[in-house]
């Protein structure tokens, strides 16, 4: 049997147990085990206690390593009492990962203020804290659907923090990782990579900013010239269009809604959460932990299971 992808719980108050609960019961994707406290899974769950990943269960039951948490969990009313059990499974998908006993670490969605509040969590988020967790690996965040992938450069900072955090070097170490992950995890042999600008229109020679003539247009042309396939910069509002999506395989965008905007317009329920750059494969669904409608059985799985396909078809790629 392969190994399993570990599923973390996420927030035991969101709606990541019952995501979890409902996918095992319609039928996996992939193989999966669930890492949390089976107390916070919807009474309804068929589920089952393992000692080990590899342990079989029946078709339509989910598998757990059973993790205690510190308090019972009210879905839709976030506990700090449960901040240190969340950051435990996190750590417990990794280290299972790290140790070939799971193929993939999928998470569930997180609080970061319950983390901070409850266990003194130092992270902005997933992201930063699986880096961590992989020694300080320098890492991107790709958004990915069927229909479009996407790398924002900068994410969560203030518009007007943009221009003074976007430099040539950041910029080409989210090229450059994004290129490895594009030939290592998505099989692509020489990928194709467009660049967004910064500005209006690319900045139209100047005239609407300085950023592209600066330094992003020079350094693209110096990838081009060791042999990369990047294009640009070229003006955002006519990169996400069909005919455009098909001329490259991801897009590096310069700030966050840049990137975030298409693709939850083209495939809102369905896009997934990459971490590239990691030695091991993590995605989660690109969604919160929904609060408004947790407990109540009507979260949509579809992110959830695309974030499972996709980390399963990685791990594979990487063989």
């Amino acid at each position: 049997m392969p190994a399993p992808l570990a599923v973390t719980c996420g927030d035991p108050s969101g709606i990541g147990p019952e995501l979890a609960a409902r996918i095992a019961r319609d039928g996996a994707p992939a193989p999966m085990v669930w890492i949390g406290d089976p107390r916070h899974l919807p009474a309804t769950t068929r589920w089952q206690a393992v000692s080990s990943p590899l342990a079989p269960v029946p078709d339509g039951v989910l598998a757990v390593l059973p993790l205690p948490f510190a308090a019972a969990a009210t879905p839709g009313q976030p506990d700090p009492a449960n901040a240190a059990g969340t950051i435990a499974a996190i750590e417990r998908a990794v280290a299972l990962v790290q140790s070939g006993a799971c193929s993939a670490v999928v998470t569930a969605p997180i609080n970061k203020k319950a983390l901070k509040d409850g266990a003194g969590f130092a992270f902005p988020g997933h992201t930063e804290f699986l880096a961590h967790l992989a020694g300080g690996a320098e890492v991107v965040m790709m958004l990915a659907c069927p229909g479009l992938r996407v790398v924002p450069a900068t994410i969560h900072i203030a518009l007007s923090e943009v221009p003074r955090t976007l430099t040539a070097d950041l910029l080409h170490r989210t090229i450059a990782i994004t290129h490895a992950a594009l030939r290592r995890d998505f099989g692509l042999s020489d990928p194709r990579i467009a660049v967004a600008g910064l500005n209006p229109h690319a900045g139209e020679g100047g005239a609407m900013g300085h950023e592209e003539g600066a330094f992003i247009a020079p350094l693209i042309r110096t990838l081009q010239a060791r042999g990369m396939r990047v294009s640009g910069p070229l003006p955002a509002d006519t990169m996400f269009h069909p005919a455009a999506r098909a001329r490259y395989d991801a897009a590096i965008c310069m700030y966050h809604d840049q990137a975030l905007i298409p693709i939850k317009t083209i495939d809102f329920a369905g896009g997934v959460n990459i971490t590239l750059g990691l030695p091991f494969v993590r995605t989660s669904p690109d969604h919160g932990t929904a609060y408004d409608i947790a407990g109540q059985g009507v979260a949509d799985p579809a992110s959830m299971r695309a974030a499972m396909i996709m980390a399963w078809d990685m791990a594979q790629a990487r063989g």
